[in-house]
């Protein structure tokens, strides 16, 4: 991760709940580094963990504990997981398993990807695995609590960088597992534009306000979108919809 030099931090929006993260990361320093430049643009940290086994127990642990409502500044339980993927013992891989087999993966509880390597077939993995965010390292603390914030707010977001070699991969490879791609039905314009949103990370919130619409009518565009596509989240549509060149 970088920053430019003389760069101020981003601070918290104001009027914005104050947003939580679980950092996952094998590497002492880089969970620490990651806390402080997350602390620095107005997140807060609500715990740490060195593999995938520490991450379940950590989320287990909030989700035992008492609850506050609302949660005190930087209490509660987490909104987003930052987790990196390449992990002595427990991977991430095995934690986004763990999550999906719970159910308390995707929309519940978002992951964000934040790793070294963005291999395709990794970066598959991870996002058919329910991973709703992927990021290089590379990132700047600005584009790093942007993130966050999309996805603790229901969007997502892939790395620029890798998003053209993932077209490639997934036009090229195997259907994504959970896609029946021949029982496709037809998209309509509307059903598009709203999936081309996705795809660009934005929230059902955000996606209402740019298309004039209500927001429950939005979720429903995505409903019908899912069927449509046989998807089981918004990051399954959306591999589907650049593997089959919906969003060109």
């Amino acid at each position: 991760m970088n920053d430019s030099p003389g760069t101020p931090p981003m601070s918290q929006p104001p009027g914005q709940p104050q947003v939580r993260v679980l950092v996952v990361d094998d590497q002492t320093l880089v969970r620490q580094g990651i806390r402080t430049l997350l602390e620095l643009g107005g997140i807060a940290v609500v715990g740490e963990a060195a593999d995938g086994a520490e991450a379940l127990a950590a989320l287990e642990h909030h989700a035992a504990g008492p609850a506050q409502n609302p949660p005190s500044p930087g209490a509660g339980p987490p909104d987003v997981v930052l987790l990196d993927l390449r992990m002595p013992r427990y991977d991430g891989l095995w934690l986004l398993e763990r999550l999906a087999e719970r159910g308390t993966g995707g929309a519940d509880l978002p992951v964000l990807v934040l790793t070294t390597f963005d291999d395709d077939e990794l970066v598959l993995q991870a996002l058919r695995h329910g991973a709703r965010g992927y990021l290089l390292k590379d990132v700047t603390v600005e584009q790093l609590s942007r993130a966050v914030r999309t996805l603790a707010a229901g969007g997502t977001l892939i790395a620029p960088s890798i998003t053209d070699r993932l077209l490639r991969a997934l036009r090229q490879g195997p259907q994504p597992a959970g896609i029946e791609g021949t029982r496709t039905q037809a998209l309509t314009e509307r059903e598009r534009e709203v999936l081309r949103l996705v795809a660009e990370g934005y929230s059902n919130r955000q996606i209402a306000s740019l298309v004039h619409l209500a927001e429950g009518t939005v979720k429903n565009h995505i409903s019908a979108v899912l069927v449509k596509l046989g998807a089981r989240d918004r990051t399954n549509a959306v591999l589907h919809a650049l593997r089959e060149g919906l969003l060109d």
